[in-house]
C-alpha cells in the first residue's frame, strides 16, 4: 500500500508541476530597437522594448556561447531592473522559481547581488562560492501562493551587497533561464510517515540544460522554503535522478558546506508527548565525485547523534537510525553537515540526504483497533 501511495504522490507533485508562466524566460527573443548582434554586451536604452519584460536602468543584452540557453541572457547594472507580471494558474498552489546566475568576471573581487521579488517575497543571490562545473548555477526561490487569474510582479533587479562592492560592469548579475513551477501548498503525507516530503520530491524545477542541480540558500521559514515543509540552514542543493546518484525517487538533498554549517529542518505531525519513535534515514553521495569523510549531526527533539560516511564519490548510500521520545505534538527534526569537501575541479559539495521516514516504535503513528482485533477480543473475553 505504501509503494502505491509514493506514486501517487509523484504523479500529484508531476501533475501541478507547470510549464513555464512568463514570456520570453530565457532571453532568446531578442530587443527590438536595437542592434542585439553589434556585440557580447549590448546597452538597452529607453527606446528598446525586450518582449515580455519592462525595463528599468542599466540593462545589457548579453550574447556568449557559454550561458546556459543558446547564448543570449541578461546583465542589471549598478541600478538595472527587469519586470514582469504573470497571472497565477489555479489557487491553493506554490509558484517557485528557478533561474541560472552566470559567474561574474574574473577581476571582481566581490559580486553584486541580484534582488529576486514577488508580491509577499523577497531574496538576494550572488556567485560567491563555486557550486558548479560550469561558468553559471542554478538558484531557487519560492514566490509564494496566490489565487486564480491574480496577477503575480515578478521584480528582478542588481544590489550592491556592501559600501566595498566592485563598481566594474563585468561584475554585476547576469541571469538566464527562468522557470517557475507549480506545487501544491497542501502535500500529500506518505503514509506511515510522520513527515511530509520526508523523500523531497516536492522542491524547485530543474532547469532544460543544467546538470548540476539548483541551489537553495538559507530560507528560516518552512512556509517560505522552496524545498517544501523544509527550512535550510546555510546552502544546499537539490539534485535530480538523471544527473545524480539519487537513492530512492526522483529528487534528494545534497548538503553544501563551507565557512558555517549547512543544512535542513522540519517538524514531526502528530506525535504523542512521552511516545518513543524512530527516525531513519540514507546518508549517502551524489556520485558527483565528492571524495572524503562526511560527518552528519541528526537531531530529534532531545535526542542527537553524528553519522559518519566514508564516500569515494561514485554513488554511495548507507541507512542509519536514530530512536527518539517526543517531548510535544511537534518534534523538530534536523540535519546538520560538518563536513567541508570539495572535488578536484575545486566544487563545494557534501553529503547526501534521502528517506527521511519518522514512525512509532509500536507501527504506525497512531494505533487503532481494526474489526479483525476487535473480534478476537470479543471471543477472548466470551472464552473467559
Amino acid at each position: 500500500m505504501i509503494w502505491f501511495q509514493r506514486i501517487f504522490l509523484l504523479l500529484l507533485v508531476s501533475w501541478v508541476a507547470s510549464s513555464d508562466l512568463l514570456e520570453n524566460p530565457d532571453f532568446e527573443s531578442p530587443p527590438k530597437n536595437s542592434n542585439a548582434s553589434s556585440g557580447p554586451f549590448v546597452l538597452l536604452d529607453q527606446n528598446t522594448t525586450l518582449p515580455g519584460w519592462t525595463l528599468q536602468g542599466t540593462v545589457q543584452y548579453v550574447t556568449s556561447l557559454e550561458l546556459p540557453d543558446n547564448g543570449h541572457a541578461i546583465q542589471l547594472g549598478e541600478d538595472g531592473k527587469i519586470n514582469q507580471t504573470f497571472i497565477a494558474k489555479g489557487g491553493d498552489v506554490n509558484y517557485i522559481l528557478t533561474f541560472a546566475l552566470i559567474r561574474p568576471g574574473q577581476n571582481c573581487s566581490t559580486s553584486a547581488g541580484l534582488s529576486v521579488s514577488g508580491p509577499d517575497s523577497n531574496a538576494v543571490f550572488s556567485y560567491q562560492q563555486n557550486y558548479s562545473k560550469v561558468s553559471w548555477q542554478s538558484y531557487s526561490h519560492n514566490l509564494g501562493s496566490w489565487g486564480n487569474d491574480e496577477p503575480i510582479n515578478l521584480v528582478l533587479e542588481s544590489q550592491a551587497i556592501d559600501s566595498d562592492s566592485d563598481t566594474n560592469s563585468t561584475c554585476w548579475p547576469i541571469i538566464d533561464t527562468l522557470l517557475i513551477k507549480t506545487v501544491g501548498v497542501t502535500l500529500v503525507q506518505d503514509s506511515g510517515n510522520l513527515l511530509i516530503n520526508g523523500g523531497f520530491e516536492s522542491g524547485p524545477g530543474f532547469l532544460p540544460n543544467s546538470t548540476d542541480g539548483v541551489l537553495i540558500d538559507a530560507v528560516p521559514s518552512l512556509i517560505q522554503s522552496a524545498l517544501r515543509q523544509w527550512s535550510v540552514i546555510g546552502t544546499v542543493r537539490y539534485i535530480d535522478s538523471k544527473h545524480f546518484h539519487v537513492p530512492e525517487g526522483k529528487a534528494a538533498i545534497e548538503i553544501m558546506s563551507h565557512t558555517a554549517p549547512s543544512g535542513i529542518q522540519t517538524a514531526t505531525k502528530d506525535t504523542s508527548e512521552g511516545s518513543r519513535y524512530n527516525l531513519t534515514f540514507t546518508l549517502g553521495d551524489a556520485n558527483d565525485a565528492c571524495i572524503g569523510h562526511f560527518v552528519v549531526g541528526v537531531q530529534a527533539g532531545s535526542a542527537a547523534q553524528n553519522f559518519t560516511l566514508d564516500s569515494n564519490g561514485t554513488g554511495s548510500g548507507e541507512k542509519f537510525g536514530l530512536v527518539f521520545e517526543a517531548d510535544k505534538d511537534a518534534v523538530q527534526i534536523s540535519f546538520t553537515s560538518y563536513s567541508v569537501t570539495m572535488t578536484k575541479e575545486d566544487v563545494l559539495c557534501g553529503p547526501v540526504i534521502d528517506e527521511v521516514i519518522v514512525h512509532h516504535l509500536g507501527g504506525t503513528a497512531s494505533v487503532k483497533p481494526t474489526w479483525l482485533l476487535l473480534i478476537i477480543a470479543l471471543l477472548y473475553v466470551a472464552v473467559l
